[in-house]
Order: C-alpha cells, then sequence, then structure tokens
C-alpha cells in the first residue's frame, strides 16, 4: 500500500496558495501511483484545535465548535474546486481521532513515558509552545516569528522526549531517504542537537485553555495541539480504532513507509523530531518510520506570502481566473520539490500558454485534424519507418524513462518536463515532415498515414503521462482519440501501438484555450 498524507491545515485561518500547492501536489503523486498500479491511501484534513482557534471564536463571539466548522468549509471546498480527490478525510474533532490520542496518550503513561511536573518560562502564544534560551536572538530576545510571548508558571504533563533523540540522531544519519529532498537532513540533525535533553509538554491546563482533547486521566487538562495533530496520521488510518469504526484496517494502510508531505517550516521540531519519537515510543519499528516529504515556500519577490504584509495569492481566485488546468499545472511545473519559489502570474500564463496551448494542444491539433482531414479519421501504421520515425520513438522511450525516474523521485516538475521535450520533439517532426505538403501528391499516402500515427500515438502516451497532473484534461483528450481506456491504462501497458492499425479518432477540440490577458 502506498499511503501518502499531507499536513493537516489549521482551521485558524484561510487556505492559501502553499495550502493549495501541498495538496495538488499530494493528489499529483497519489495519482501516478495508481498510474503505476500500485494501491493508494491518500489522507489529507483539518487540524482544529488549540488556543488560537479559541482566541479567535471567542473574538468572534461564536463557539469554537462552529467557528472550525466554518472554516473546514473553507478547505473541503477549495480541494473540490482543484480537483484534488483524497481516500481519507481527518478532522481533529471527530470521536474517533480523540479515541486514538486517548488510548495513546493512557498507553504511554503506563510505559512510564509521561510525567507531570510545574515549569515557568516564557510562552509564544502564536505557536502555542513554551520558549528556550536557544530560541532567543543574538541580541537576547525572542524574534517575530514567536509573535506574542508571555510568562507562564504551571503544572503540566510531559512526554519523555530524551529519552529518545539519542536514537533519533542515529537513525536520522543512517536513513538516506527518510527526509526528501537530503538536504534538508543536516537541518534536522542541527536543531536535534539543540533539543537534546529537553522533554516535551504535550498539555494544558483547562483554566486557560478548554478547545482540545481532555486527558484520560486528568481532567484538569487538555491535549497540546502538536500532539494531538500529528496523530491524525495514524487515528484515521485505523490504529487503536474501534471495531466499529468505519475506518480502514491499519496495518494494509501502513504496510509500507507512508510518505508524508509538510512545508519545511514545520519539520523542525515537529515532525522531524517530536512525531518520529512519539511513533518510537508507541512501538513502531525503524522500517515503519515515516518518509517525510519536505517542499518549500512560495513566495512573492522573495518575500514569504503573510496576511501582515498583504501578499498573499488567492488559489480560489486563480482558478476563478485561469481555470483549474492552468493553476494545477503551474502549481506542480514552476517550483522544484523542496525548494521555494516565487509566485510569478506572468509565468503561469506563460507555462499555460507554451506548455499546453502552443505545444500539447497543436499536436492534438495536428493529430486529429489533418487525420481527419487525410486519412478520412482512419489511423494506419503506414509505409517502412525512416530515421526520423524510428528517432520519435526513441525519444517517446526516452521520455517516458525519465518522467518515471522523476516522478519516483517526488520531482513533479522534471517530470513534466520529460513529457514537454518529447511534445516538443513531435511538433517538429511535424514541421519537418510537412504532411499537408505530402498529401498533395497520391504517391505519398502511406508515407503521410505514418507520419500521422506516430502523431496520434504519442499523443495516446502524452494522455496517461498527463493524466495524474490534468485528469479532467486527459479525459478530454481520450474521448477526442476515441479511446476511454486511455484513462484506465498504466504504465506497464504503455508500448508503442496502443492505437490499433485501422483506429477511427474524433473531431479535435480546443482543450487548452490560450489565456489571453486582459490588457492585450
Amino acid at each position: 500500500m502506498f499511503y501518502v498524507t499531507t499536513a493537516i491545515d489549521y482551521t485558524n485561518g484561510s487556505p492559501h496558495i502553499g495550502h493549495a500547492y501541498e495538496k495538488v501536489m499530494a493528489d499529483v503523486i497519489a495519482r501516478y501511483h495508481r498510474l503505476r498500479g500500485d494501491e493508494v491511501f491518500f489522507l489529507t484534513g483539518v487540524d482544529q484545535h488549540g488556543q488560537k482557534v479559541q482566541q479567535t471564536a471567542e473574538k468572534e463571539g461564536i463557539s469554537p465548535e462552529e467557528f472550525v466548522k466554518r472554516t473546514t468549509q473553507k478547505f473541503s471546498d477549495l480541494w473540490e474546486k482543484l480537483g484534488v480527490e483524497y481516500d481519507g478525510w481527518a478532522e481533529t474533532v471527530d470521536e474517533r481521532h480523540k479515541h486514538c490520542v486517548r488510548t495513546i496518550l493512557t498507553e504511554l503513561k503506563d510505559q512510564g513515558q509521561l510525567y507531570k511536573k510545574a515549569h515557568a518560562g516564557s510562552y509564544s502564544v502564536r505557536q502555542e509552545q513554551f520558549l528556550q534560551d536557544r530560541d532567543r536572538d543574538e541580541a537576547g530576545n525572542f524574534g517575530p516569528e514567536w509573535g506574542e510571548v508571555v510568562e507562564i508558571e504551571e503544572e503540566n504533563w510531559y512526554f519523555k522526549l530524551s529519552d529518545h533523540t539519542d536514537w533519533l540522531k542515529s537513525f536520522i544519519e543512517n536513513q538516506p531517504d527518510l527526509i526528501i529532498p537530503a538536504f534538508r537532513k543536516s537541518e534536522l540533525l542541527n536543531a536535534l542537537e539543540k533539543n537534546s535533553g529537553i522533554d516535551l509538554c504535550i498539555s494544558r491546563p483547562k483554566e486557560r485553555l478548554r478547545w482540545g482533547i481532555e486527558f484520560p486521566f486528568d481532567e484538569n487538562y487538555v491535549t497540546y495541539v502538536w500532539f494531538d495533530a500529528l496523530i491524525n496520521y495514524i487515528s484515521f488510518a485505523g490504529y487503536k480504532s474501534l471495531a466499529d469504526s468505519g475506518l480502514p484496517d491499519f496495518k494494509t494502510i501502513w504496510s509500507d513507509r507512508p510518505v508524508h508531505i509538510i512545508g519545511k517550516d514545520i519539520l523542525i521540531p515537529a515532525h522531524g523530531i517530536y512525531w518520529l519519537c512519539m511513533l518510537r515510543a508507541m512501538g513502531f519499528s525503524e522500517s515503519q518510520m515515516p518518509r517525510l516529504l519536505v517542499h518549500g515556500w512560495w513566495n512573492i519577490r522573495g518575500e514569504k506570502m503573510a496576511k501582515s504584509t498583504g501578499n498573499v495569492v488567492d488559489p480560489s481566485a486563480l482558478v476563478d481566473q485561469f481555470g483549474v488546468e492552468a493553476v494545477r499545472y503551474y502549481l506542480v511545473r514552476d517550483i522544484v520539490t523542496g525548494k521555494d519559489s516565487d509566485f510569478d502570474m506572468d509565468r503561469l500564463v506563460m507555462l499555460f500558454n507554451t506548455e499546453l496551448a502552443n505545444e500539447v494542444g497543436n499536436l492534438c491539433n495536428r493529430a486529429l485534424n489533418m487525420s481527419q482531414r487525410f486519412t478520412g479519421g482512419i489511423l494506419h501504421h503506414g509505409g517502412p519507418l525512416t530515421e526520423d520515425d524510428l528517432a520519435l520513438q526513441k525519444s517517446l522511450a526516452n521520455s517516458l524513462s525519465e518522467y518515471r525516474t522523476a516522478m519516483d523521485d517526488f520531482d513533479l516538475s522534471k517530470g513534466l518536463e520529460a513529457l514537454s521535450r518529447h511534445i516538443v520533439h513531435c511538433n517538429q517532426y511535424a514541421e519537418r515532415m510537412k504532411p499537408w505538403t505530402l498529401n498533395k501528391d497520391p504517391d505519398q499516402k502511406d508515407r503521410v498515414a505514418t507520419i500521422l500515427y506516430h502523431l496520434a500515438e504519442s499523443l495516446a502516451h502524452a494522455t496517461v503521462l498527463i493524466s495524474p497532473i490534468l485528469p479532467a484534461a486527459a479525459e478530454k483528450l481520450a474521448a477526442q482519440l476515441n479511446f476511454p481506456v486511455l484513462t484506465t491504462l498504466k504504465l506497464a501497458d504503455l508500448h508503442w501501438g496502443l492505437l490499433p492499425d485501422g483506429h477511427e479518432i474524433g473531431l479535435p477540440l480546443p482543450i487548452f484555450p490560450r489565456i489571453v490577458s486582459q490588457d492585450a
């Protein structure tokens, strides 16, 4: 089972372009693995507890339940709009999740992994965590990233994180595919050195926070939001679930190492330290530890998007303006997995117009329109193959191999580059072969048929390869090719000759109409 998850979105705000990128990325990866023939379970959802949610709801004069229900709807509506199709949906107010969290807390306490102590220190309201001296800047101050910092003295429950950090350091050093991309590993190891010997506060007293999962053995406390939220990856996969929960079988879902897709800002310490140590304390083996696929940020002119600076991009508005195909394609085409990228609306338009409207659209029009005009819409293998024909077939084979390697490595942009190279090759082949000229010579009918078959066959393969990124467009391409099974083929089914001799194709209709600037 290929189990892929995204970080669940905190419901104290509205979805932005970073959320959209992560979900589309996960959706593409899930669809690609189904194309590989893998059984897939894709989980996403929302994180609904915590002090910030409680405070925002109070300011609006509504209950936290009403607030998170309203905000959750914004996220689920956007995923539907973007064509993101998930198998599991996580909401941390779900009673099945609460049962799992409470069961884990009880088991960890029984194992001696939890203890209670008093602590006085600086507390970040924004990050909902106690701070250490290591969190201060060179001037001894807590930076703006922590938001409001207050002094708190209280008693809380702690998880013995320090019992597991030596193991974690060794594990990270010896697992080449634990952190993707690999350059993030050194950041995690450096952070681990700073966290050495420190335990994790996993409770909040009800006297200042009631919006959370109550401790099963201490009714005066609720669970720290990060401890609660991280558990969604296993709770909604069926871990410690009741028999009638309706959740999947955990052993099936977690039969192979999952892939957690997260932003770089939550690798440290939450996923890279807390989560892996929590799993070990629960009894998970090293072979069961998830891989962490860490993506970068979308910036504006080199600056991180933030409400405070007014540079946040609304993905829903983008879809309304440019269409879902343009947005999905741009989000996975213009950012290298793991690195930051600058959001650029002009590039969104350029990539769509160049690689989809001009290249794929042009190939579709040539393959189908000329076949209708020159061969009555019937494809024939034609006559003997030339070096140009063989070179096109080789280009397709190379692109397929490069596409598969890149997608297996979660390098979606590189996978699309490989596909685009072959589409360009096809259009250049058409320009060189000039079937519109050859068709004027009755003795060249077989040659024309050969050329048009090579264009249509390449389009068929491209339809399959583009389907994880643009599933709706792929279905339209398959319909125009009059070959609907294209969208159900697997990578292993791809071979030269998908379209049989004598196959009748349909009429071309615009699938990727050019985006015309309103200023033009």
